[in-house]
């Protein structure tokens, strides 16, 4: 079995983690990547040893590259095409009927609210990306929450699979922090979905006595954000690093006491499992199903969408934990627990069996 991924190559967040883990698992010949632009994804696939392949567009609106990407597909004589994100989906959607190969597309987020709050524009995307998904023979989401969102949308559910985010553990204990300072981290993007405002705001009112916030990512609310520490008096607080690599986020997450994520939607974030995997404790609001990582208030905090009030509390509980030193016992439950339910093998496994199902071809996918 050969089997193409798609991505515009542009990916910044937790969707560029899941291709990335997921294709490091294949043999390089079994499993490729085709990028429609040179960017940080072909960088970081090409740095792991995976095959990549690109087809430059000019632009998001560049139809040009369509009749190379049916030669491409067909004469690579691949079995499935795995798409990713909003572009590659249109791309595939537009020659799908010329193609010998059977496409699936993953669901990386509720794909209503990709493009909430960009007007127009964004409506149209919204549109072109609803209706390209219903052309793909099957889709895999990353939670049973986007599963249900698909089948609302009229998307048959014998089409749909799912299969959870999972991270390689590397099961190492993390050095010991040796920062005097409550220190606290954010990995999002800077849209208005991630809820970085609510975040602040709820800082502000928990009137912690000292801390400092890593926020890390980058996004068209970057000026707004740094705007807003200001007005709240936390900008001394907080620290914008934009879009960092992979390894300059552990050496971050190693020196952190607690990951929070004040998102309004979400799938199952790669993010919580690398701050797992770092032994770092996470307050969340209750979104997507981070709660299967929070069982119970051992492993972490989940509080209401949009509840400033309730996010408030749940800081000052983590600071009053780190100051008895009895957070980092969050830390290692969560660790257990992560570890246990969501690997990188488990995510491979489930991966393939999907492939499976729809390749007529053959049984068998060759590992690395």
């Amino acid at each position: 079995m050969k089997v193409l991924h798609v991505n515009a190559g542009l990916e910044e967040g937790g969707a560029k983690t899941h291709i990335l883990s997921l294709l490091s698992q294949f043999n390089a010949h079994t499993a490729e990547l085709l990028v429609l632009e040179e960017g940080i994804v072909a960088r970081e696939a090409r740095a792991l040893g995976i095959t990549v392949q690109s087809i430059s567009q000019t632009s998001r609106y560049d139809l040009s590259i369509l009749k190379k990407m049916v030669t491409l597909i067909n004469e690579g004589q691949y079995d499935i095409v795995h798409t990713h994100g909003a572009r590659a989906n249109l791309i595939l959607s537009l020659i799908k009927k010329r193609l010998n190969a059977t496409w699936l597309t993953t669901i990386h987020s509720n794909p209503q609210l990709d493009f909430v709050g960009k007007g127009p524009k964004g409506k149209a995307f919204s549109f072109l990306n609803v209706r390209s998904l219903k052309k793909a023979d099957g889709l895999i989401t990353v939670t049973e929450e986007f599963k249900k969102v698909l089948i609302d949308m009229g998307i048959p559910e014998t089409k749909i699979s799912v299969v959870y985010n999972g991270l390689l553990f590397d099961g190492q204990k993390p050095s010991v922090k040796v920062h005097s300072v409550f220190t606290i981290s954010y990995i999002a993007r800077l849209t208005p979905i991630k809820g970085h405002e609510l975040l602040f705001e709820s800082l502000q009112a928990s009137a912690l006595n000292d801390f400092h916030l890593n926020v890390i990512g980058d996004g068209e609310l970057r000026e707004t954000l740094e705007q807003k520490a200001q007005e709240l008096k936390l900008a001394n607080n907080i620290q914008f690093h934009g879009f960092l690599d992979k390894l300059a986020i552990e050496q971050i997450l190693q020196q952190t006491d607690l990951s929070v994520l004040a998102s309004y939607s979400e799938g199952f974030p790669l993010a919580l499992l690398e701050s797992a995997n770092q032994r770092v404790p996470f307050i969340s609001t209750d979104v997507g199903e981070v709660a299967l990582l929070v069982p119970d208030k051992t492993y972490g905090w989940l509080v209401p969408v949009g509840d400033k009030a309730a996010f408030s509390q749940a800081l000052k509980e983590a600071y009053a934990d780190w100051q008895t030193n009895t957070l980092k016992e969050k830390g290692e439950n969560l660790f257990e627990l992560a570890s246990n339910q969501f690997s990188q093998e488990q995510f491979y496994q489930e991966t393939v069996a999907v492939y499976e199902k729809y390749n007529s071809k053959t049984r068998h996918v060759d590992k690395m």
